[in-house]
């Protein structure tokens, strides 16, 4: 067989289907929604929205957050009509390996692995902080050995965060059962601690801080500032807060009845996020001069403190701080779930595609556990944060131009799901194209940095996937 005869093999749906279905399905809408929420409105929304209202959009920062959320959702129709379709371990790896071959299949999969070792390792940090920053004033401080990555401000390791992320860790091997039980808890008091910001900081909103609601345009250090530009700067920011769907369409092998669950999941998981997000940010900029916020990291405490609620700031950020625990389950659930898929197909050592006696895929929540503790250990966030963006967008324009060939054997080879993306085909190229413009949208060290993880996943599957896959092979 040539090289690009096996770059382009696929594999047969039913084979997916055989393999994964030794997971155990025990995924309700509810469980799936918690998840979905849970990852969605993680670390970032008690910090992003007053970061992009500094540096790019002033109080426009909610119109940012409406259209990452239009171009969200329309990624989110296809994610949902795939999942329904073909509910595997692996989301968009095992889909694009199955519509378009197994070297697509890899590099939106490794794309995607790129998001979920960061994105682990900089929740861990985050919560790290934020827990330092909620003990400070009792008079406990961890030695800067303990508190930063190696090499950073006189770091050598963050021991919260690796506490943290091996926690949720055994959590998840665990079992899902378990898992759901506390994830779904703490969503419920994340949404509460958010709704209690939003209905106190209500009440000292100042019409004059809306004004001008979107600054003229003129370029700073960070980039464009004001008019379109800088909402489209903001998008750009922003879209990572809504990526937590393709954690929860990794997830729909263990699903129950995942041609209802999963599209009701996904999308109302991002309905709750959008609303979430849009009073967040109102609210910040109107209580606080946007201003304010350059360079803060807790802007929901110093909103809360701005407006004389400085116990109800200390509630709303000790709930944050738990609520962190909610996008690591997510992402490890998610992330190891990719990982089995790599190793279930050959493309990486194959002991990552086993479950254990009680069909967990336990090796694989090792290896991501380990990956995220040394990244989060040896690299400080800013240097590598821009892959996870980068790495996800890639996946999504895979996914949404996949729906098109998906369409043509829906009812054939592949399940004819109940949930269908509207619009067909026009839905299918905007989201593709929404994808695609929000990648430009990103800097240059973006695009350097995703080049670089193309060229090592390249590498990696000339010389060790391509040589031990099993897809195609009849079994």
């Amino acid at each position: 067989m040539n090289l690009w005869k096996k770059m382009n093999r696929k594999e047969d749906p039913r084979v997916y289907e055989n393999k994964d279905g030794h997971l155990v399905r025990s995924l309700k809408v509810r469980d799936i929604l918690a998840l979905g929420v849970g990852t969605i409105v993680s670390a970032s929304i008690f910090t992003l929205p007053g970061e992009v209202a500094a540096m790019h959009t002033g109080p426009a920062v909610a119109i940012s957050f409406i259209l990452a959320a239009i171009a969200a959702g329309l990624v989110a129709f296809a994610y949902a009509e795939m999942s329904a379709a073909m509910p595997f371990a692996g989301s968009a790896y095992s889909w694009i390996n199955v519509i378009f071959g197994e070297f697509w299949g890899w590099v939106a999969g490794w794309a995607l692995l790129a998001e979920y070792f960061i994105a682990l390792a900089f929740v861990g940090s985050g919560l790290s902080a934020n827990f330092r920053a909620l003990i400070a004033p009792l008079g406990w401080k961890l030695p800067a050995s303990l508190s930063n990555a190696f090499g950073t401000d006189g770091g050598i390791v963050d021991i919260i965060s690796i506490v943290s992320i091996a926690l949720v860790s055994i959590l998840v091997s665990n079992g899902l059962g378990k898992v759901a039980r506390v994830e779904n808890a703490l969503v419920v008091l994340k949404v509460i601690a958010i709704l209690l910001f939003v209905v106190v900081g209500a009440t000292a909103i100042k019409h004059s801080n809306f004004v001008p609601f979107i600054p003229k345009y003129h370029e700073t250090a960070n980039g464009s500032f004001g008019g379109w530009q800088g909402i489209y700067a903001g998008v750009a920011m922003i879209f990572l807060s809504y990526i937590g769907f393709d954690s929860v369409a990794a997830n729909s092998a263990e699903a129950i009845d995942p041609e209802k669950t999963m599209p009701r999941g996904i999308i109302g998981s991002l309905v709750i996020a959008v609303i979430l997000f849009v009073s967040v940010s109102l609210v910040l900029v109107g209580v606080v001069p946007y201003q304010k916020y350059a360079g803060n990291a807790e802007p929901v405490g110093l909103a809360l403190r701005y407006a004389g609620h400085p116990v109800v700031a200390v509630i709303v950020q000790t709930i944050a701080v738990f609520g962190m625990f909610t996008a690591l389950i997510g992402m490890t659930m998610a992330g190891s779930r990719l990982i089995y898929s790599f190793g279930r197909d050959g493309m990486l050592p194959k002991w990552l595609g086993k479950i254990d006696k009680d069909h967990r895929p336990n090796n694989a929540v090792l290896a991501i556990t380990v990956a995220a503790i040394i990244i989060g250990t040896l690299f400080p966030f800013s240097a590598i944060s821009q892959l996870v963006s980068a790495g996800t967008l890639i996946a999504f324009m895979f996914v949404s131009i996949a729906i098109i060939p998906l369409r043509k054997r829906e009812g054939n080879d592949i399940v004819d799901p109940s949930f269908k993306m509207p619009l067909y085909p026009i839905l299918p190229i905007l989201a593709f194209l929404a994808s695609l413009v929000v990648f430009l949208g990103l800097d240059i060290q973006a695009k350097v940095y995703a080049l670089a993880w193309f060229i090592i996943g390249v590498i990696i599957y000339l010389t060790y996937g391509m040589r031990h896959s099993t897809t195609g092979i009849k079994k």
